[in-house]
């Protein structure tokens, strides 16, 4: 991250962030953090040894930093229910270490660690209720072979929480907790849209270039050629993320542009669910429930929408739209073929 612009402000104050990839913040302390479940394969993957250790402990809750790590959080845009939304960022999610194992890049990130720049009216923080469904569902992708970020740890913070759980006007205290979540990069879509937005390019190509030399590696220096190669496999990424998602009728409920992963991962796990029958209208979002944009059976099109989104926002950096169309109808023609092969 060091190698990005940051935020020359920190602290949580709540702030338009300009010009900056992410804010350096810290988690809050939780009261008196305990541990709830360990997936033991990811502590494994990581080569941590010993997770009954305090360390351990009071690094996944936010109770203490690595040393040589800064915690940040990420400034993007988006694009929520079809409309343009302005700055967003992880507004409860704070990345707490970096680190590189058997050639492999991790990011470790907590959710529900406290307030962020990000945070717009909302405390930051979680409940056990959303996050032993992040917990488990995170790992139950990844089996079903889904692209998807995983899961570290899920602990109580030791706080009480206040929800209006059924949205009626009657909030009430839950349990507080913190998922320590782990992926390649929490990078997303949106993290492009706000600076095209902004007409920032030179952030722009800033990000842009960094992804391409830490996760795309392979497609060489930065070029006009390259961008659209990188393109090009985020669109293959994402088409392949979501006819996953179809074959085994899991339903996102939220495909908003700053919650698809640039390396086409499942991200974010709010109100998803699972088709009982086949109801291609089926969403498990409440609030999504008069329009269904995001249901089941509208996941193909709303992926083809948001990197149609994410062409828009990289379109500076190529000047040119007939490639960038050329690739986008790939998408359409591509989904068809894989989605019956599948």
């Amino acid at each position: 991250s060091v190698e990005l612009p940051s935020d020359p402000i920190e602290g949580s104050d709540r702030r338009q962030v300009e010009e900056a990839c992410f804010s350096y913040v810290f988690p809050a302390h939780p009261s008196n953090p305990s541990l709830v479940h360990v997936a033991k394969e990811m502590l494994d993957e990581l080569g941590i040894e010993d997770e009954s250790s305090s360390d351990f402990l009071n690094i996944v809750t936010g109770n203490t930093s690595l040393p040589a790590f800064k915690p940040y959080a990420m400034c993007y845009g988006g694009h929520q229910f079809g409309n343009w939304a302005g700055q967003l960022g992880d507004g409860r999610a704070i990345n707490i270490a970096e680190v590189e194992v058997n050639n492999k890049l991790w990011v470790l990130q907590l959710k529900g660690a406290g307030e962020t720049p990000y945070s717009r009216g909302a405390d930051g923080l979680a409940v056990l209720r959303s996050s032993i469904r992040e917990y488990l569902c995170s790992e139950a992708m990844f089996h079903l072979g889904v692209p998807t970020t995983r899961a570290l740890s899920l602990a109580l913070s030791g706080d009480q929480v206040v929800r209006d759980v059924l949205y009626n006007g009657n909030p009430a205290e839950e349990k507080g907790a913190i998922v320590c979540r782990v992926a390649p990069s929490f990078i997303r879509f949106g993290n492009f849209e706000i600076f095209a937005s902004r007409g920032d390019h030179k952030t722009l190509k800033g990000l842009v270039d960094y992804t391409i030399k830490h996760f795309y590696t392979h497609l060489g220096s930065p070029s006009k050629e390259t961008y659209l190669a990188f393109f090009k496999e985020v669109v293959h990424a994402t088409k392949q993320m979501i006819i996953d998602w179809q074959r085994v009728g899991f339903v996102h409920g939220v495909m908003n542009t700053d919650n698809l992963s640039i390396l086409g991962l499942t991200i974010d796990y709010g109100p998803y669910g699972w088709l009982e029958d086949y109801n291609p209208d089926w969403t498990p979002n409440t609030t999504d429930a008069e329009n269904r944009r995001y249901r089941y059976g509208n996941q193909p099109s709303i992926g083809m929408w948001n990197l149609t989104r994410l062409a828009n926002a990289i379109y500076p950096l190529i000047d040119e739209a007939a490639p960038l169309e050329a690739i986008l109808k790939e998408y359409q023609d591509g989904f068809r073929d894989d989605y019956l092969s599948m």
